[in-house]
């Protein structure tokens, strides 16, 4: 489903505009990402899932195509925990 999808689902489930849904839609995602660049950055919906920050620490990795060591830094990654209920419906 992309986000045009997501957004006229909305709109019609929730018998609002697209520019409307468009805009709540917007809101979370934004909301979701100042949450996770915060410095314990972790996000809970409950029943559908957490989002959370977590530190990758540098490491050695291969190019696939030389078979060449290279170095790969820290780095932040976004994790995902689904809920009890998007585990069951899923």
């Amino acid at each position: 489903m992309t986000k045009a999808e997501l957004v006229e689902k909305m709109a019609k489930d929730a018998d609002i505009s697209k520019a409307a849904a468009a805009a709540a839609l917007n809101s979370l995602m934004e909301g979701i990402t100042k949450g996770l660049k915060k410095k314990n950055g972790k996000v809970t919906l409950v029943g559908f899932g957490t989002f959370s920050k977590v530190r990758r620490k540098a490491r050695k990795g291969r190019n696939p195509q030389t078979g060449e060591v290279i170095k790969i830094k820290a780095c932040n990654v976004v994790k995902f925990k689904p809920g009890k209920k998007l585990k069951d419906a899923v």
